[in-house]
């Protein structure tokens, strides 16, 4: 399984190996990780689940379509590397992505 790298707005960092298949805010919900709180369960209705794709990863990712677009538009502190985490499906070419989960979902 993929290792995913979830590092808080404090800098700590949590490592939680994730299904291929599964995405990575259920990654973080799976293995108890704060940050990320997916109230709609990840049906892309929320935006409870953003986060920060770590440069180093952000042209690996799949490109931000339709609702996630959307919904990042009313993220709190928006940047050009925000993405919702239950919109990044897990694949094993995402074996070490860090991604950085923001100081508030509101």
């Amino acid at each position: 399984m993929p290792l995913i790298n979830y590092i808080d707005a404090s800098g700590n960092q949590f490592e939680a190996e994730v299904e291929v298949g599964s995405n990575v805010m259920q990654g973080a919900i799976d293995n108890m990780i704060d940050g990320i709180l997916a109230e709609c369960g990840g049906a892309c209705a929320c935006a409870t689940c953003h986060c920060y794709v770590d440069q180093a990863w952000q042209d690996k990712m799949p490109a931000i379509e339709g609702a996630e677009q959307d919904l990042l538009e009313a993220v709190v502190d928006p940047k050009d590397n925000s993405r919702l985490s239950c919109q990044l499906v897990v694949t094993e070419e995402m074996d070490g992505l860090v991604v950085h989960l923001p100081a508030s979902q509101y």
